[in-house]
C-alpha cells in the first residue's frame, strides 16, 4: 500500500521583516557592545535572508503600534518581556497559522472533506498551551469529535518527520486512515538582546510560519503527491551541546553554535547512509543521483556544508535556499515549505530526498517518491487572508495576495 503526502500548503504572518532593516535595529541596541553590534551586522549579513515575517506587527520599521511588551518604538529598542507574556501570544496567535495552513491543505486535497479526517498530529516548540493546537484544528475545521489527536512537542527543526512518520505508521496500520499534518511555530516571540554569539545568530535567523498536509493511504486518484517512501533518525557522535532549546525567564533561550555546520560536514554522510541502504535502486549511487532534495536551511553556512559535501548542484539545494532567502528559518515548518517548492518541481518518477537537523544533534531524513499529475504553483497563504466557513471551498477561495 502507497502512503501519501498531499496538498501542502504554508501560511505566514502578515507583517514582513525586511532582513536589512532589522540589522539595523538590532545592531543599534544598547544592550549590545561595539562588539556584538558588529557580530550582529555580520550575522545578519551573512545570514542568506532578504525577508521573514512576524506575528509581531511592532517589529516592522515605522509601524504605528505604539510602546509594546516587546518594542518601544520611540527608543527604537528591542525589550525583555518574561516567558508568560511571550507565550500568552504564542496561544493566541499560533491559532491562525494553525488553522488557516490546515484549512488551505484539507480545502486542497481533492476527494477529502473535513469528515473524512481520522487524526491530527500537530508539531511545535515556540509555545504550549492546552488545550492545544491540535484541539484547536478539530474545533475550528469542524472535524469529527472522535478524532485522534496527537502533538510533537518541543523537538525542534526536525520535528515535522516525526510527525510524518507518526502520520506514516498510522496509515500503514490503517489503510482508510486521513491524517492533517500541522506544523506552526512563532520564532520572534523569543528574540533577545544578548552579546552571546548564539543569540545574534538566532535572532538574524528565525521567523514565524505555518505548514500542514493531508497524509493518507486512500486511493484520491492521480492528484499530485509525495510517495512516503522510509525514514531514518541518526544521531551523531558529537553536538549534544552544540544545539539545543530551554525555557528561561525571559523566553526560550536557543544554542545554536558555530560548530554546527562543521558538525553536519563531517556526519551528514553517515546519517544518510541508512537511508539510502534500504533503498535498492539508491544504495551505492551518488547522492546527486537523487534528483531532489529538501534541505531544512537552518542557515546559509548549513546549506553550503550539505552541497559541497554530499555533492549537489546548486540547482538541487536551490528550493532550500529560496525558501530561506524569502522566509528565514521557522523551524519545524520549514522542510515543509521546501517540499511544497519542490511537489510542484518535481516530475512523477522522481526521487525526493529530505532532511532536517536538530536538538542532540539529530538528522532526520526521508525518502520520497513524485507521483501523480503535474500540479501548478500556488502562492503562500498569509495569516490574514480569508478562510472560507467550508473547508471544502476551491483552493483560490483560500490564497490572497501576500
Amino acid at each position: 500500500m502507497a502512503v501519501t503526502l498531499r496538498s501542502i500548503e504554508t501560511a505566514v504572518p502578515p507583517t514582513a521583516l525586511v532582513q536589512q532593516q532589522l540589522r539595523d535595529v538590532f545592531a543599534a541596541q544598547p544592550g549590545l557592545s561595539r562588539l556584538g553590534s558588529r557580530l550582529a551586522s555580520a550575522a545578519f549579513n551573512a545570514s542568506g535572508i532578504e525577508r521573514r515575517h512576524t506575528v509581531l506587527p511592532e517589529l516592522a520599521p515605522g509601524a504605528d503600534t505604539g510602546p509594546t511588551a516587546f518594542f518601544d518604538p520611540a527608543a527604537g529598542r528591542l525589550l525583555d518581556p518574561s516567558t508568560g507574556v511571550r507565550n500568552a501570544v504564542y496561544a493566541r496567535e499560533a491559532d491562525a497559522l494553525f488553522t488557516r495552513a490546515a484549512a488551505a491543505s484539507l480545502a486542497g486535497c481533492e476527494g477529502v472533506g473535513a469528515e473524512d479526517v481520522t487524526h491530527v498530529v500537530t508539531a511545535s516548540c515556540t509555545g504550549f498551551y492546552s488545550p492545544g493546537p491540535d484541539y484547536r484544528i478539530v474545533r475550528a475545521l469542524g472535524l469529527r469529535p472522535s478524532v485522534q489527536r496527537t502533538h510533537v512537542g518541543f523537538m525542534g527543526c526536525y520535528a515535522a518527520f516525526p510527525a510524518l512518520r507518526q502520520a506514516n505508521a498510522i496509515c500503514r496500520a490503517d489503510p482508510d486512515a486521513v491524517v492533517l499534518v500541522a506544523a506552526a511555530e512563532l520564532c520572534t516571540l523569543h528574540v533577545r538582546v544578548r552579546d552571546d554569539q548564539d543569540t545574534v545568530v538566532g535572532a538574524s535567523l528565525f521567523a514565524d510560519g505555518a505548514a500542514a498536509a493531508v497524509v493518507t493511504g486512500r486511493d484520491l486518484g492521480p492528484a499530485p503527491a509525495l510517495q512516503l517512501d522510509d525514514f531514518a533518525s541518526v544521531l551523531t557522535p558529537v553536538g549534544e551541546e552544540a544545539m539545543a532549546w530551554s525555557i528561561g525567564d525571559n523566553g526560550f533561550e536557543m544554542v545554536l553554535g558555530s560548530y554546527v555546520p562543521h558538525i553536519i560536514d563531517e556526519h551528514v554522510e553517515s546519517a544518510l547512509a541508512p537511508l539510502l541502504a534500504r533503498d535498492a535502486a539508491l544504495r551505492g549511487s551518488a547522492h546527486r543521483e537523487v534528483e531532489h532534495w529538501a534541505v531544512h536551511p537552518g542557515g546559509r553556512s548549513i546549506l553550503d556544508k550539505v552541497e559541497t559535501t554530499l555533492g549537489l548542484s546548486a540547482e538541487q539545494v536551490r528550493p532550500s535556499r529560496e525558501v530561506l532567502r524569502d522566509f528565514g528559518n521557522m523551524s519545524s515548518a520549514t522542510v515543509l515549505f521546501v517540499l511544497r517548492d519542490v511537489l510542484a518541481r518535481a516530475a512523477a518518477g522522481e526521487r525526493v530526498c529530505a532532511m532536517a537537523f536538530g536538538p542532540g544533534l539529530t538528522v532526520e531524513s526521508g525518502l520520497f517518491t513524485r507521483v501523480g499529475s503535474p500540479v501548478a504553483g500556488t502562492a503562500h497563504v498569509p495569516a490574514d487572508a480569508t478562510v472560507p466557513a467550508a473547508v471544502a471551498a476551491p483552493r483560490r477561495e483560500l490564497l490572497g495576495a501576500r
